[in-house]
């Protein structure tokens, strides 16, 4: 087990990282998702081992770990890898001859991970002969290649189509269906994170969020001028009414439960109240529907399938979400 326990890490004095623990378990699937700078990939680096927490420990397998040792049973594909001179071959084949593995071997941990990921036809390429989007999938394949114990991702389809991601998380599946190893990913595409992962864990401000990660946003709080706790903050084109206290940076969150779906407005004392149309429709759990829609910004609520078929939802249709003040959590 790999485990961050009581980490503070700082930059230039500002805390960007706060967890009493994050753990990633023997064979586990988990994918860790949140606003752009809210600490996603400062977690990655700290578990690969490449930066020292500026206060906790580092664990792997109860052991205080650091240094690059134990860093050969941990493999970071950072999100604009740097790929060596040479060729996609040359690269791939890199890290299995450091390791002392015979030609036999290397050929065939080559040619295997270039087929399942899909970049065959690029092992005789250089670098510069690479999209940004190969050149991600080139890194994940020569992590793959060394079997790692822990494999972590950051954004590995940031820079890659619709078809390629999808042989990237597919290459995943195979990948941990031959040989069980734990892969930690850092992803804003929640889709596709409840698509693979086992476990969803959201980063806001440097720590673990306590609700589910859809809806999450970056907002600065003004001074209520009228001395309440109600707020307006504006969140893209609209406005997101809050009961909060705080002011100044923080992270709104809505959770999707906390939303009312409906064709029209209802009558209710629910203060945000937005017109807009699906955008998708997604079964990510037995019994419930996932509904995104375009409201000025995009937001996420869940309904039963009943409520689903019963309100006629489909994409490109219309609909109303509404929810409470009261239902927006604020940290």
């Amino acid at each position: 087990m790999l485990e961050l326990v009581a980490v503070r890490h700082r930059y230039d004095g500002r805390v960007v990282l706060d967890i009493e623990r994050f753990a990633v378990s023997p064979g586990s699937g988990i994918a860790i998702v949140g606003p752009n700078g809210s600490g996603k990939s400062t977690l990655l680096r700290l578990l690969a081992l490449l930066e020292r927490p500026s206060e906790g420990e580092v664990r792997l397998d109860g052991i205080v770990v650091a240094g690059a040792g134990p860093r050969r049973r941990i493999t970071l594909v950072e999100q604009r890898p740097v790929l060596l001179r040479g060729t996609v071959r040359d690269n791939l084949e890199f890290g299995l001859q450091v390791r002392g593995i015979g030609r036999t071997e290397v050929n065939r941990r080559v040619e295997g991970v270039a087929a399942r990921l899909g970049i065959t036809p690029l092992l005789h390429r250089r670098r510069h002969e690479l999209s940004d989007g190969e050149v991600q999938r080139v890194a994940v394949a020569r992590a793959l290649a060394v079997e790692p114990d822990v494999l972590l991702l950051d954004e590995p389809a940031s820079s890659a189509d619709r078809a390629a991601a999808q042989t990237l998380y597919r290459a995943l599946a195979e990948e941990r269906a031959r040989r069980p190893f734990a892969v930690c990913l850092a992803s804003h595409q929640l889709e596709d994170a409840y698509r693979w992962a086992d476990d969803v864990r959201a980063l806001a401000e440097g720590r673990l969020s306590p609700v589910t990660p859809e809806n999450l946003f970056r907002v600065d709080l003004p001074v209520s001028g009228s001395g309440g706790d109600l707020k307006h903050v504006c969140v893209g084109t609209i406005e997101i009414a809050a009961t909060t206290d705080k002011t100044g940076p923080a992270i709104l969150a809505v959770p999707p439960t906390d939303i009312f779906v409906s064709r029209e407005p209802l009558a209710s004392s629910a203060r945000n109240v937005f017109r807009g149309r699906v955008t998708r429709l997604t079964h990510q759990r037995p019994g419930t529907v996932h509904v995104t829609a375009d409201v000025g910004v995009e937001l996420v609520a869940v309904v039963t399938e009943e409520a689903a078929r019963d309100l006629g939802l489909t994409p490109g249709g219309p609909v109303v979400f509404s929810f409470k003040a009261s239902a927006v959590r604020v940290f």
